[in-house]
């Protein structure tokens, strides 16, 4: 799957979800209790222990999943989540060197910002999309303010995503959002209610429909 395809493929779900697993099987059934709702486009953090094994155990076991890589802050752990079969790479702030060996292997990468000036250095330095994080911080109406001058700048809010505001993000221009714990319920992966991830999926998918994007 060539970048072009994995950026279309989350621009048309919109939602990113954010996975801290304790295991690769909680993984598994975590990404598949999400297709249940519709969502196939997951993050694994660099903060979950044994990220890499897990993230190439996940790949490995579906393919069709969008499976990337986050929080990640040099060029090593990049490419080790690359050759793990990482689709995308996130970082949590602007770091050229990660966004460098991402387009020499051809892998989106979403690099995390929050200023306008971070936005655009980020964006010159080839990031594909913008994460602006934290987004709860400012709310839908930065996102629309921010892109009025630099429409250009695709950009995924971070933070504090919920299905109550993902709408009101998507309207003000956002080229998708990422959505952790409003998504994924610590507690709901702990006691394995993949029921709970499944129906949370739906609300956020319908939240998106709602928005009627066109």
């Amino acid at each position: 799957m060539n970048r072009e395809t994995v950026l279309a493929k989350i621009r048309s779900e919109r939602v990113v979800a954010l996975i801290r697993a304790e295991s690769s099987a909680g993984l598994l059934d975590c990404a598949r209790a999400l297709a249940e709702g519709g969502l196939t486009s997951i993050e694994l953090t660099m903060t979950t222990p044994g990220a890499i094994p897990m993230l190439e155990k996940a790949t490995a076991e579906l393919p069709e999943f969008l499976f990337g890589l986050g929080t990640v802050l040099d060029a090593e752990t990049a490419r080790l989540g690359i050759l793990a079969g990482a689709r995308f790479v996130v970082t949590p702030a602007v770091r050229p060197e990660v966004i460098d060996i991402c387009r020499r292997y051809g892998i989106p990468v979403f690099c995390g910002a929050f200023t306008p000036t971070e936005i655009l250095q980020a964006w010159e330095a080839g990031a594909d999309v913008v994460k602006i994080f934290p987004a709860e911080a400012l709310g839908a109406g930065y996102i629309k303010s921010v892109k009025a001058p630099i429409p250009q700048i695709q950009m995924m809010p971070t933070g504090g995503v919920s299905e109550f505001n993902v709408g009101e993000f998507l309207r003000a221009g956002a080229f998708a959002v990422a959505a952790g714990s409003s998504l994924v319920e610590g507690k709901a992966l702990k006691d394995r209610n993949w029921s709970a991830i499944s129906a949370k999926a739906r609300a956020f998918g319908a939240a998106v429909a709602a928005a009627n994007l066109g």
